[in-house]
């Protein structure tokens, strides 16, 4: 299994970061892909998968959460990290209308500019959408057909909008929301329309714990050795058995990232 979305940075893991990895080995997850989310966490994660070459590679890209901190310098800097051997795609980079953390005009133009940066140096992008598809497609669909590929990481979306991203030939992120029985009811049911070539897992930790872990861990602290309950879910969800889809999405996974 490949975890393709680990905050690994997270403060939440100062305390046992290596441990967590040992943890993830144990279950079986084979590689995990570090997330960069600004300048500072992307060089963070890098350095952290050097010293874990084999198991830990890294995205290098800022969050549209940050990008009100990207200036004339920033591009040139994710230039520099994503030229490093365990950097193996551009992200999180995209659009968050939710939180509206950042202006969402230099939301757009960063999203942008690192599409244009993935394009230049013929590297996957990692992404994030909240509440501004339209939007995201707008800006994306100029770009696609110059970039190798390119995932939309934790979908929660609808059902047209999942349409709209396999019409643009995305890869999809499945995280442990498929595991609320609160929210996750309508991804339950599209989950099943993912082709399996375009389909890739993730825990997203520490954030999104599983809500159905049996018995319920202690910590509300998500990390990759869940994997394989989500794994597991999503297989139900599609009427696949955990093993091919393990297969599957390991095998789409390494295709996608290079690895």
């Amino acid at each position: 299994m490949i975890d393709i979305g680990v905050n690994l940075t997270s403060s939440q893991f100062d305390g046992d970061r290596d441990e967590v990895l040992g943890r993830a080995k144990a279950a079986g997850v084979s590689a995990l892909i570090l997330t960069g989310t600004n300048l500072a966490e992307s060089r963070a994660v890098a350095d952290y998968a050097a010293s874990q070459a084999g198991f830990c590679y890294a995205t290098a890209g800022i969050h549209p959460h940050d990008a009100k901190t990207f200036d004339a310098h920033s591009l040139s800097r994710l230039h520099e990290l994503a030229m490093r051997p365990e950097v193996v795609a551009i992200g999180e980079c995209g659009l968050d209308y939710n939180r509206d953390f950042s202006p969402r005009p230099q939301q757009d133009a960063v999203f942008e500019a690192q599409l244009e940066l993935a394009a230049e140096l013929q590297l996957p992008v990692f992404m994030h959408c909240r509440d501004a598809h339209q939007r995201f497609m707008d800006i994306l669909t100029p770009w696609r057909s110059k970039l190798p590929a390119a995932v939309l990481h934790c979908f929660t979306g609808s059902e047209a909008e999942l349409r709209d991203c396999l019409a643009l030939d995305l890869h999809i992120g499945i995280t442990g929301w498929i595991c609320d029985e609160r929210r996750g009811q309508d991804l339950q049911r599209l989950v099943s329309l993912i082709p399996g070539n375009r389909l890739m897992i993730e825990t997203d930790s520490p954030y999104l714990l599983p809500r159905d872990l049996s018995p319920k861990p202690a910590s509300r602290r998500n990390e990759p050795a869940y994997l394989p309950h989500i794994a597991h879910r999503i297989a139900a969800c599609r009427g696949e058995s955990p093993e091919a889809l393990i297969a599957d999405t390991r095998a789409t996974s390494r295709a996608f990232f290079r690895l």
